[in-house]
C-alpha cells in the first residue's frame, strides 16, 4: 500500500487488480522454502548454497525480515546527498571550463585534486601561484560551494590557496566550508615515505590546525580515508579496521594539540570506498557508522553522526571495455546513497584511459542527479533498514572491523603497524586470494575476463599539456611550526604573488619509508595480456589466433565454442566460431588458411569419443604446436589416449585463465 494512502483509495490505484492475482498460490514460508531446496540439493546440506564474502563471513541464500530494525542515519536525513565532482585538469582555464559545467549541471562539491595526491592519476590541478587559483575557480562563488582538498603531503599548500583567494574576494573564511583532507597515514600506506621526518610531520600539522581553529572555516581537518587500502585489495572488514585505527590517531593528535575531544571528533571525517558490489557496500558504510558510534561511545562523547565521503573504487575500474565502467560507477553510486553517504564522487568512466572530457564528466554527475531527483532515493533515512540480509552483514562487517581494529591497537596503533609492515602483509595476503579469484573467473570482470570485446573503439579523453611551474628559487622567509603561525604565513605569501614552489621549499629532512601499499586494478592482469596482444597486431597487421576446431554438428559445439571464443578473446587472441566443417579435409584446410599456431577443438563430451583424437592428429600433422580440447577428460585412459594423440590441455570452468591465457599466447607467437 502507498505511504499516506487511506484504505479507501486503494481500488482507485488499481491494487484490487493485483491482489485478485495473487490468490491461489501457496504463501511461501521458511519451512516450505526449506523443502524446496532439499529437494533441489538431493540429499546434499543446505549449506551448500552459502557464500563467504572476502572476510570469511558466510552468507545465507535467505534471510527474515527484520522485524526491529536499527535505523542507522547521517545528518540531514531526507536531504539530497552532495554531489562532488573533481576539479583536476592541470591548466587552470581548462579546469575553470569543466568545474563550471559540472556545477551547472547539477554539481555541489568541488574536489581540488593536487597532481601530487596518489588519487591524482597523472594529471591533477597545477597551481603556481594564486592568480592560477584565481582562473581555475573564476565564476565560481567560493562560499556557495563544498570543498574537498585531495592534494597528498600538498595539502597545506593548496588548502591555503584557497583561504588567501577568498579573502582576497571578500569571503569570510567562516563562510566556507572545506575538508582539507589532512590524511599522513593514508598518503604513509599510499606512497611508502613521509614528506618529513615523523616528528615534524606532526609539528607542522598541530601548526595546520590550530591556525584552522582560528579561522572559524566550517568542515573537516582529518579525513581517515579507505581508499588507500580498498585499492591495494583490503576486504571491508580490513578497510573500516584501517580508518577506525586512522581516526583514532587523528583524535589523539587533536587532543596533543590542546583541543578537546568533542572538536576533535567533530573535525575528522570518513572517506569510505563504494565498489560494484552491491549489498556489502552498503553493508560496509552503515557499519562505518556504528564502528564511528561505538567509538564515540568508547570516548564519552554524546551520540552525533560522522560526515562520510564516498568515492568509487579505482580497484574495479577497467581500461579494457571502459563504457562498463559507467555501470559499475552507478552501482557504486547508488549502493554509497541507499548506505547513507553524507556525499559522492563518481570517478569519471574513462580516468583508466587518461583525462576524462566533459561528456565523461557528465556521466558521473548525472547518474547521481536521477538517482536523487528521478528516484528520490534520499528521502527515506535508512532504506536498508528491515532487510534481514544487509542488517546482518552490517553487522557481522562492523564486528569482524572492530576485531582487525583492535589488532591494529594491539600493535601499537596504525602508525607501527605500518612501520612493521604487519598491516601491509594483512591486506597483501587478501589481494592474493582476489587476484587469485579474478584469474580463475571466479570473481568475473564484464568486459576484460567475461564477453571481452577485441575489436572495440575507446572513448575519447582529453589530450593535457601540462602547464610551466615557477621554480622554487630562494623561497620566501616562512616561520617554523608552531601553534598556526606556519600556516598563517603560508597563506599571508599566497596572497603576496608567492609561487607554491616557493613556499613548499622549506628544507625538508629526509623521511622515513614503510613498505607502501599496492595501488592497483583488479583487471590489470587482462589488460597486460590484451597490451600484448594489441602489440603483436601493431608489427604484423593481424591479431594472434586461436583456430576453433569445432566438431559435428551445431547443436553439439556451440555452447562449448561460445565459451572457448570468450576465454581466449580474454587474452586478446582472435578465435573466431564458423557453423563447423563438411569433412575432416574442411577442417584441415581451414586450418591452414588461418594462419594459427593454436588450435582448440570444441564439441560435446559425445563427439568427443568418436572424433576428438582424430582431429588432434590432423591439427598436429597441419602443424599446430599447441592443441587444446574445451571440456574435462572422462578418465585417466581417456586423457592418457588423448595425449598420444595431440592434446596438449584442456579448458574448461576452474582454470587458472590468466595462466592458460599466458600459455597460448606464447605458442601463438605473442612475445611478452
Amino acid at each position: 500500500m502507498p505511504r499516506g494512502l487511506p484504505d479507501a483509495t486503494i481500488k482507485g490505484y488499481g491494487f484490487m487488480t493485483i491482489q485478485a492475482l495473487a490468490t491461489g498460490f501457496d504463501t511461501a514460508n521458511d519451512a516450505s522454502w526449506k523443502k524446496a531446496v532439499e529437494k533441489a540439493l538431493k540429499g546434499a546440506p543446505p549449506e551448500r548454497l552459502n557464500s563467504r564474502t572476502r572476510d570469511g563471513i558466510a552468507v545465507a541464500p535467505l534471510y527474515a525480515r527484520d522485524e526491529n530494525p536499527s535505523l542507522i542515519l547521517r545528518a540531514g536525513v531526507g536531504q539530497p546527498w552532495r554531489i562532488a565532482a573533481r576539479v583536476d585538469h592541470p591548466v587552470a582555464a581548462e579546469a575553470n571550463a569543466l568545474a563550471l559545467a559540472d556545477l551547472q549541471g547539477g554539481v555541489s562539491t568541488l574536489v581540488l585534486v593536487g597532481p601530487g595526491s596518489p588519487w591524482s592519476h597523472g594529471f591533477g590541478l597545477t597551481v603556481d601561484n594564486l592568480a592560477d587559483l584565481d582562473r581555475a575557480l573564476e565564476n565560481v562563488l567560493l562560499d556557495l560551494v563544498e570543498w574537498r582538498i585531495d592534494a597528498g603531503y600538498e595539502y597545506r599548500y593548496l588548502g591555503a590557496a584557497l583561504l588567501a583567494l577568498a579573502a582576497k574576494r571578500g569571503i569570510a573564511a567562516d563562510q566556507l566550508t572545506v575538508a582539507f583532507g589532512f590524511d599522513p597515514l593514508g598518503y604513509l600506506a599510499a606512497r611508502g615515505t613521509v614528506e618529513t621526518h615523523g616528528s615534524n610531520a606532526i609539528v607542522r600539522l598541530v601548526d595546520a590546525v590550530g591556525y584552522l581553529a582560528t579561522t572559524g572555516v566550517k568542515g573537516s581537518w582529518f579525513t581517515a580515508d579507505g581508499r588507500p587500502w580498498h585499492a591495494a585489495g583490503a576486504s571491508e572488514a580490513q578497510e573500516l579496521a584501517a580508518i577506525a585505527a586512522s581516526t583514532r590517531m587523528y583524535w589523539q593528535l587533536m587532543l596533543d594539540a590542546g583541543l578537546d575531544l568533542e572538536t576533535a571528533a567533530a573535525r575528522t571525517e570518513l572517506l569510505v570506498v563504494a565498489d560494484q558490489n552491491q549489498f556489502a557496500t552498503i553493508a560496509k558504510l552503515r557499519a562505518a557508522r556504528l564502528i564511528h558510534a561505538r567509538m564515540r561511545e568508547a570516548a564519552g562523547l554524546a551520540p552525533a553522526p560522522v560526515h562520510i565521503h564516498a568515492e568509487t573504487a579505482w580497484r574495479m575500474m577497467t581500461r579494457l571495455d571502459a563504457h562498463v565502467n559507467m555501470l559499475r560507477g552507478t552501482i557504486a553510486g547508488f549502493a554509497a546513497g541507499i548506505g547513507g553517504a553524507d556525499s559522492v564522487t563518481v570517478v569519471p568512466y574513462t580516468q583508466t584511459l587518461g583525462l576524462p572530457d566533459a561528456f565523461a564528466r557528465r556521466v558521473a554527475r548525472n547518474s547521481q542527479s536521477i538517482l536523487i531527483e528521478e528516484s528520490n532515493l534520499h528521502r527515506v533515512g535508512d532504506p536498508a533498514a528491515g532487510s534481514g540480509y544487509v542488517d546482518t552483514l552490517t553487522r557481522q562487517i562492523a564486528e569482524a572491523a572492530w576485531e582487525k581494529f583492535q589488532e591494529i591497537e594491539a600493535e601499537g596503533g596504525l602508525y607501527a603497524s605500518l612501520q612493521a609492515g604487519k598491516i601491509q602483509a594483512r591486506v597483501a595476503a587478501t589481494a592474493a586470494e582476489e587476484i587469485k579469484a579474478v584469474a580463475r573467473r571466479r570473481a568475473p570482470i564484464t568486459g576484460t575476463s567475461e564477453f571481452p570485446n577485441i575489436s572495440e573503439t575507446r572513448p575519447a579523453v582529453l589530450e593535457v599539456a601540462s602547464p610551466s611551474v615557477s621554480a622554487a628559487g630562494d623561497g620566501v622567509d616562512l616561520p617554523s611550526a608552531g601553534k598556526g603561525e606556519l600556516m598563517a604565513a603560508i597563506v599571508a605569501a599566497f596572497a603576496a604573488g608567492k609561487s607554491i614552489a616557493a613556499a613548499a621549499a622549506i628544507g625538508d629532512d629526509a623521511g622515513e619509508t614503510v613498505p607502501a601499499l599496492p595501488i592497483a586494478r583488479s583487471a590489470e592482469v587482462f589488460e597486460e595480456l590484451r597490451d600484448a596482444a594489441d602489440a603483436y597486431e601493431a608489427a604484423r597487421g593481424v591479431k594472434p589466433q586461436v583456430f576453433v576446431a569445432t566438431l559435428g554438428r551445431i547443436a553439439d559445439f556451440t555452447a562449448r565454442a561460445t565459451w572457448v571464443r570468450n576465454l581466449f578473446e580474454a587474452g586478446g587472441l582472435a578465435a573466431r566460431v564458423g557453423d563447423g566443417f563438411a569433412s575432416t579435409a574442411a577442417l584441415v584446410e581451414a586450418f591452414e588458411a588461418s594462419g594459427a599456431r593454436v588450435a582448440c577443438i570444441a564439441s560435446s563430451d559425445a563427439v568427443y569419443a568418436e572424433e576428438a583424437e582424430k582431429a588432434a592428429r590432423l591439427l598436429k600433422n597441419a602443424g599446430a604446436e599447441f592443441v587444446y580440447l574445451a571440456g574435462k577428460p572422462a578418465d585417466d585412459a581417456q586423457k592418457a589416449a588423448q595425449a598420444v594423440a595431440g592434446i596438449d590441455a584442456y579448458v574448461h570452468v576452474g582454470i587458472d585463465v590468466v595462466a592458460t591465457l599466458s600459455e597460448a599466447q606464447r605458442f601463438a607467437g605473442v612475445i611478452r
